[in-house]
């Protein structure tokens, strides 16, 4: 099996490369067996051949991390994974289904990974835990600085898994590959084959193999020290659930300088003041964290503290939530039998704890209450100390003045970890600091104990910083000041092969309509310039990322956060994003900003730039070229500005040629390409111009097809620009046909950079049929400007005649251009018009006028190069 992938270096954009797509282990002869419980890189292999591939896992790892993991890769197959988690009818359901224990549902369990395993979630923790949605890239933090800085890999972490919950083992290694890590697990030779199962479906969702080559499940048992040895002796971290003898077993084997995570054994409790244990739905809810998942994870409440020292009011408080937990257990029994299910051990356990607690009421210090079947017990303790409960439905009810929270519970504070508080909103914010004090790492309401949210930290750290290093690179600021981010000097992005149907502005419209609320959180209208103002909607989170990448294309076209004094000169309002958005990229590059926007001012506004230092304008081409001229004897005079960035439009090379002449400008360069759905696609470097642009490549894939058919037009030629953006939460923006021409431009840039080049072309709709020909405007501009001499604004206007179509060619006419020479350049340049004149199927008109006539997009000021009033 093959796939093809967009590429990178010395290649074109619609060139492509054979990968091998590594085929699901139940496609490759199975799932994991008994005789072949073992999951590694893609197969699925027995206790000989992991013996013999142990010895040589320094070699593997090497090998491994030799090659870069894409953060984007990870969630592309995490993403497909929690589809079919959340699909029941989907193959992939059933198969793991079929290795989940008796006792669990196995929809609800798949559920709750396909919820976790989703993009929009892992994102989140991305960005909440290590800063970012691409963490690995070394970026810069402060444009100003020439210092390089990412989160990279610790290298391989080896996980030691609990055997009491089936999602803690494969999420941990969703974790260490959102990191970059290998990773080897170890389950349980008691547990089932599920992690194994559930890493072979998510490695076979990544054609690339990336995934597949970091995972390794093994299944062994603890008696096996030579096994875990060698697992560990490569590791560069070690992360080990279970209790203190747990981890002392895994530390023998830990080698110096390595990493040792523990998640150990943690108690939670909840807190109680006076008012809130007698308000109605309390209890209920303290019933619900009691009962949920039979007290197994650490966050739930083994303890119940109240706020007092009445022990009268203890044993009246257990016994009235007594009956609100027997009613809650009937609702929701335990699952089988009370007892059927329980270790001898752990029978003992609650036994032993029930008995000597109901020996002690004959010294007054305890109250016992219990279902008759064992399936759940209240114990009222007069003592404050914290005391483990035996679990299943066993809860410990003690007095606790908050006075006394600290020295209480301090010296138990390596094993805290969740207080759930119920009390007024001044008790929560004072008892949630007193418990943190004591050691707690997180505080909720009663009755969300269990409850998480996506980065959440867990036991007091972050998972994904513990199984990363943060790294730095300082560079020469003279040689690297147009540079970014470093990586683009060193390799390729690859990213997931675009794959489905063409969008057009359409679908993405309907599309719109669906996004949930959480993620439709700033919208913006299009500029209009082709049509009717298009809907587009963005989460905070996208936006940010977006404004990021277009501030690294800035920093790349020659932008100097420290010398440059920006006049920020977008239209602004309607919802338009260009003033608002170049708002934020001059704030993430911590340049100097004179948030002017566009306005019919133009002396008020030259008086500004003059006034305020300005060196560098930010604009619309139309705009700045009417500024500029409507106020040349003071801007000449002034003699500051030195910088262009124009976005939205295109400077034609006689227009850059008159602002260096005239205005004494240096750099007239595009600030980005890009569009109001997709946000910034492409960046000029300061070896680029006209309309040459390197793609965003860690955003974007982008491929060039055909204008008739969805097929890629051979290296070279002009085809339709098509991105696939794979950095949306909210969004699916897949094979977006943008309306843009363009063309692959071979070989790597000059600058450095391995981000494939394309040259704009124009756009579809510059292309218009008229009087059975295809006419271009960009061939009538280059006409004029290359042989007529004109140097302003164009558009072109097509209407009815009384006998035939006319097409009205409308120059600027402050540019000095004569209209009569125009038309005889026209016919004389381009033989399709020609025919057309003199055929006498169409009339031709060049007429010259005011700037301000020609017709623009109300909201953008965007130049309309082509009206069609047709009808």
């Amino acid at each position: 099996m093959t796939v093809t992938t967009t590429t990178g270096e010395n290649m074109s954009l619609n060139e492509t490369m054979t990968v091998p797509v590594p085929m699901t282990a139940y496609e490759n002869g199975g799932g994991p067996t008994a005789a072949a419980p073992h999951f590694w890189q893609g197969a699925f292999i027995g206790d000989e051949e992991a013996g013999r591939r142990l010895a040589g896992l320094p070699a593997a790892v090497g090998a491994a991390l030799a090659t870069v993991l894409e953060t984007g890769t990870v969630l592309a197959a995490c993403d497909a994974l929690a589809s079919a988690l959340l699909d029941p009818e989907h193959p992939v359901h059933a198969r793991l289904a079929g290795h989940l224990p008796e006792d669990e549902d196995p929809t609800a369990l798949l559920a709750e990974l396909g919820r976790h395993l989703g993009r929009r979630e892992l994102t989140r923790k991305l960005r909440r835990e290590l800063g970012s949605a691409a963490p690995g890239r070394l970026n810069r933090p402060d444009a100003r600085e020439a210092v390089y800085e990412a989160w990279a890999p610790v290298g391989m972490v080896a996980h030691i898994a609990p055997g009491n919950a089936a999602t803690v083992a494969p999420l941990s290694i969703v974790e260490g590959l959102l990191a970059g890590n290998v990773n080897v697990l170890k389950t349980s030779s008691a547990d089932t084959l599920f992690a194994q199962a559930l890493m072979a479906e998510l490695a076979a969702l990544d054609p690339s193999g990336a995934l597949a080559a970091r995972i390794v499940v093994l299944r062994f048992g603890s008696s096996r020290q030579e096994w875990l040895r060698l697992m560990c002796a490569p590791a560069d971290a070690v992360a080990v659930w279970g209790g203190e003898a747990a981890v002392e077993g895994v530390a023998a084997h830990v080698p110096p300088g390595c990493r040792l995570v523990e998640w150990g054994h943690r108690i939670s409790f909840a807190y109680l003041t006076a008012d809130a244990w007698s308000e109605p739905g309390t209890l209920d809810a303290l019933a619900e964290d009691v009962c949920r998942h039979e007290q197994q994870a650490c966050s739930s409440p083994q303890v119940v503290y109240l706020d007092t020292d009445d022990e009268a009011e203890v044993f009246a408080f257990a016994e009235h939530f007594a009956g609100v937990l027997a009613a809650r257990s009937a609702a929701s029994p335990p699952p089988g039998a009370a007892d059927a299910d329980r270790e001898p051990a752990e029978e003992a356990e609650l036994t032993t704890t029930e008995l000597v607690a109901r020996l002690e009421e004959h010294l007054g210090l305890t109250r016992v209450f219990a279902a008759a079947d064992g399936s759940w017990r209240v114990m009222a303790d007069t003592r404050s100390p914290l005391t483990a409960s035996p679990l299943h439905r066993s809860v410990w009810v003690k007095p606790l003045p908050r006075e006394r929270m600290i020295a209480t519970l301090r010296p138990m504070r390596r094993y805290l970890q969740t207080a759930g508080i119920a009390g007024t909103r001044t008790d929560t914010a004072e008892l949630a600091r007193t418990a943190l004090a004591a050691g707690v790492t997180r505080v909720t309401p009663v009755g969300a104990m269990l409850e998480s949210y996506a980065g959440e930290p867990h036991d007091g750290v972050y998972a994904l910083q513990r199984y990363s290093r943060r790294v730095a690179v300082q560079a020469d600021p003279a040689r690297f000041a147009t540079t970014a981010c470093l990586d683009d000097l060193a390799r390729p992005v690859v990213l997931p092969v675009p794959a489905g149907p063409l969008l057009g502005k359409e679908e993405v419209q309907e599309r719109n309509g669906r996004v949930g609320r959480a993620d439709a959180e700033l919208y913006f209208h299009s500029g209009g310039s082709t049509g009717a103002p298009a809907l587009s909607l963005f989460s905070y989170d996208d936006y940010d990322t977006q404004m990021q990448a277009a501030a690294r294309g800035l920093l790349a076209a020659g932008y100097d956060p420290v010398g440059d004094r920006t006049a920020n000169l977008f239209y602004c309002g309607g919802m338009y994003g260009s003033f608002i958005s170049f708002f934020s990229i001059l704030e993430r590059l911590g340049g100097v900003q004179l948030p002017l926007a566009a306005g019919p001012d133009h002396w008020a506004t030259a008086q500004a730039l003059i006034d305020r230092g300005a060196n560098t304008l930010f604009g619309m081409p139309s705009y700045l070229w009417q500024l500029l001229h409507a106020e040349a004897d003071a801007l000449r005079a002034y003699g500051g500005l030195r910088k262009v960035f124009y976005g939205g439009e295109h400077f034609t090379p006689e227009q850059q040629r008159t602002l260096k002449d005239e205005f004494g400008i240096e750099v007239v360069r595009s600030i980005t390409y890009g569009s109001t759905d997709l946000g910034p696609l492409g960046y000029q470097c300061t070896e680029s111009s006209g309309g040459v642009h390197h793609l965003h490549a860690d955003l974007h894939t982008m491929e060039i097809l055909d204008p008739d058919g969805d097929r890629p037009v051979a290296p070279g030629e002009t085809g339709r620009l098509v991105f696939t953006t794979h950095a949306r939460r909210g969004q699916q923006l897949g094979r977006y046909v943008i309306g843009d021409l363009g063309r692959a431009v071979p070989g790597r840039c000059p600058c450095g950079s391995h981000a494939p080049r394309f040259e704009l072309q124009g756009r579809t709709g510059d292309v218009v049929r008229v009087a059975t020909y295809f006419l271009n405007h960009r061939r009538f501009l280059s006409l004029a400007e290359e042989q007529g001499g004109h140097r302003g604004e164009l558009q072109i206007l097509l209407g009815n005649g009384e006998a035939r179509e006319r097409l009205t060619v409308r120059v600027e006419g402050a540019a000095g251009t004569d209209p009569e020479r125009l038309r005889e350049v026209f016919l004389a340049g381009y033989p399709e018009l020609r025919s057309a004149v003199s055929e006498r199927l169409l009339d031709l008109v060049v007429e010259a006028v005011d700037g301000a006539s020609l017709d623009r997009s109300p909201t953008s000021g965007k130049l309309r190069s082509v009206v069609d009033t047709r009808r």
